[in-house]
């Protein structure tokens, strides 16, 4: 299971990186809420230095860091000054959730890790960055607020997905175990009965 758990690992660390590109503080808050949560087991298991992120301190400074990020995504001309900003914080949001990744960090360089993340991070909001100026000069800037919108609904989807995918690929490879036990099981069950 250890290829099955780096796997995830790997697709999930693109995954939060990707989301990071979107709306930095959404797949941070989410990740520190799944380090967090539950209590008696959380989600995630993050490894030092990153498992700073599910103190109740860095939930409540994203927490906040999110709402300012979301009200200010949605106002006309402001949202260009707060995209120049995003473009450090973003690919560096990409960086850290993709090192903070409990299940490659230990396999992988550091290095190389935050690496990864500012490019998957970084790309993606380069091409969001793009893509804004055609919406302001489609909808005359009335447009912007609900691609804001859509791009915040698809960076929580996205991040959730991604820290879902190592569950959800356990859960489909021992469906395939059972089932084929079973099929195998089944059939010896045929053979072994006498024809009358």
């Amino acid at each position: 299971m250890d290829i099955l758990t780096a796997l995830g690992g790997i697709g999930s660390a693109f995954g939060l990186s990707t989301s990071a590109g979107l709306n930095a503080y959404i797949p941070l808050l989410i990740v520190s809420l799944a380090a967090r949560f539950p209590s008696n087991q959380p989600l995630l298991q993050l490894n030092a230095p990153y498992d700073i992120m599910g103190s109740w301190w860095v939930i409540g400074l994203l927490a906040v860091l999110l709402l300012v990020e979301v009200l200010v995504d949605k106002i006309p001309a402001v949202d260009t000054v707060n995209d120049l900003v995003q473009t450090f914080v973003r690919p560096a949001a990409g960086a850290i959730l993709f090192a903070a990744n409990a299940d490659i960090i230990t396999d992988v360089s550091p290095i190389l890790a935050l690496g990864c993340g500012l490019l998957v991070a970084g790309g993606v909001h380069m091409t969001k960055g793009a893509a804004r100026p055609v919406v302001t000069a489609s909808t005359a800037g009335t447009g912007n607020w609900f691609v804001s919108l859509l791009e915040d609904i698809a960076a929580v989807a996205i991040s959730i997905l991604a820290i879902l995918i190592p569950i959800i690929l356990t859960i489909l490879i021992l469906g395939v175990i059972v089932y084929f036990v079973l099929f195998f099981w089944r059939r010896r069950q045929k053979v072994g009965k006498p024809a009358y």
